[in-house]
């Protein structure tokens, strides 16, 4: 058996050395939390929760999604029927900035560069002084590929939960679901 000549060894030590640290390095987003104390792994799962609403602006396109104790209360009537949502009802309104699709043979936006996540759970004993509200903002940089936590205040959520807008309608799809339990929900996408 031949020895291995020390330069080849000296070549990939300096190889390790060099992008060792950058692939081992990948950012685990459940380990951020925001100043508001909410924690992005209070959201584990997200990815799979169903899709509740959605909406466009020229520079956004937004996807709601909520967990199965919100799709419950959906289903239950919540809020129309005037009761409470549940403390462990959780949304995700995850945005992206559009771009033109290349594929389709008409003209729509699709989405393009993930941007971030405005997450909002109930839970009465954590956010007595804003309804059983509290919220948070995970914004994503594409070209670290990485969440933070965003640093201002998310008290904007309350403002805006007080006047109801934050919460996304009851969708025709969860109407029928309503009525008829067995059909399946919306999905997020790419599920």
């Amino acid at each position: 058996m031949k020895p291995i000549p020390s330069r080849f060894i000296i070549a990939i030590a300096a190889m390790l050395a060099i992008f060792a640290p950058a692939a081992a390095y990948t950012q685990d987003k459940y380990t951020l939390q925001s100043p508001s104390g909410i924690g992005f792994s209070d959201f584990k799962g997200y990815e799979d929760w169903s899709m509740v609403s959605s909406a466009r602006t020229e520079e956004v396109l937004k996807v709601i999604v909520a967990n199965p104790t919100m799709i419950e209360a959906y289903k239950a009537g919540i809020p129309s029927n005037g009761q409470p949502f549940p403390d462990g009802s959780k949304i995700a309104k995850l945005q992206w900035k559009p771009k033109k699709s290349t594929e389709a043979p008409f003209d729509v936006d699709v989405p393009d560069i993930f941007t971030q996540a405005f997450v909002i759970e109930k839970d009465k004993a954590r956010f007595p002084n804003s309804g059983g509200w509290g919220y948070a903002l995970f914004n994503y940089d594409a070209a670290l590929e990485t969440f933070t936590a965003d640093p201002s205040p998310s008290d904007c959520g309350h403002a805006c939960q007080s006047q109801g807008s934050h919460l996304p309608p009851l969708p025709e799809a969860l109407s029928r679901a309503r009525r008829a339990p067995r059909r399946c929900l919306l999905r997020s996408p790419g599920r």
